[in-house]
């Protein structure tokens, strides 16, 4: 798979299970069964029962104090993005729909579910090079 594709997968399973705890949730389920149905229809009826159930986990999660079940949530974004992965892996002319789905659901990002990668640098590291460690400290 392609690392766009899966990019896709990562940002809509994190999306879907966002915008499942919000007012957008039937349109969400709907829109999501459509897209099994049109593409994979003998799923669509199981997806349409992991979403409900992905729901109230995503409800329950929210409930779970100030910053909620981070952990949980976690798990449910992991979840979509396996499954949606999965369905772009066999059937990668979905991609399109999908992306059309989460801007219609979504438009311009609104659910705030952006995907980002932070990366720092201590200015100390080793370098090993065959077989020799030769420490490297920047200033």
């Amino acid at each position: 798979m392609d690392p766009e594709t899966a990019l896709l997968a990562q940002s809509a399973g994190v999306t879907l299970v966002t915008l499942m705890t919000t007012d957008a949730w039937n349109r969400t389920r709907e829109g999501v069964t459509r897209l099994w149905q049109r593409t994979q229809p003998h799923r669509a009826e199981a997806v349409a029962a992991q979403l409900t159930a992905t729901r109230e986990d995503a409800l329950a999660a929210g409930e779970a104090g100030e910053a909620g079940d981070q952990e949980t949530l976690g798990e449910l974004h992991a979840e979509w993005q396996g499954r949606l992965r999965r369905l772009l892996a066999a059937r990668p002319d979905a991609a399109a729909e999908l992306r059309g789905l989460l801007d219609e659901l979504d438009p311009g990002g609104v659910s705030g579910s952006a995907i980002t990668q932070h990366a720092t640098a201590s200015g100390h590291a080793r370098v090993y090079q065959a077989g020799r460690d030769q420490h490297n400290t920047q200033r």
